[in-house]
């Protein structure tokens, strides 16, 4: 589904926002006062997600990281952070330390400029469990658009 954040020459005004879900995960999107914000939630209880800061290939190929980038018409102005601590999950057959999230959301924010009319993030991430690891997302483009008013 793709949005038009606006149609003018100009950076939209006001908060713009957005919602995606694949291979496990709701991933909403926020873009306020010059912050962009993704909150990664797993759909269901027992899930983890990578570090944003694992290697994009993962480590010896196992996980792929939790990625907010700013896509057309943002532009980063500082780096990425998150709401959560990565903690360190030995994988025992594999003998492979992996840095995830404890299980559950972890939402990441860029702080961002924004210059077009269509503002668009750029996510990636994969979710496990101690037994099954879903389908990773890479470097999937989101369109944002006005938040609705209630």
């Amino acid at each position: 589904m793709a949005l038009v954040a606006g149609c003018g020459a100009h950076a939209p005004t006001g908060d713009l926002t957005a919602k995606y879900q694949e291979a496990g995960v709701t991933v909403s999107l926020l873009l306020h006062d010059g912050k962009l914000t993704a909150t990664y939630r797993p759909d269901r209880p027992g899930f983890h997600l990578y570090s944003a800061d694992l290697p994009a290939t993962g480590i010896d190929g196992l996980g792929r990281p939790t990625a907010l980038k700013p896509g057309e018409g943002l532009t980063a102005t500082g780096t990425a952070t998150a709401d959560q601590s990565p903690v360190t999950l030995h994988e025992t057959e594999l003998d492979v330390d992996l840095p995830v999230y404890p299980d559950g959301p972890v939402t990441l924010t860029i702080p961002v400029t924004a210059s077009g009319p269509r503002i668009e993030a750029v996510i990636g991430y994969a979710a496990c469990s101690p037994t099954q690891c879903l389908m990773p997302v890479s470097d999937k483009t989101i369109p944002l658009s006005p938040a609705s008013r209630a």
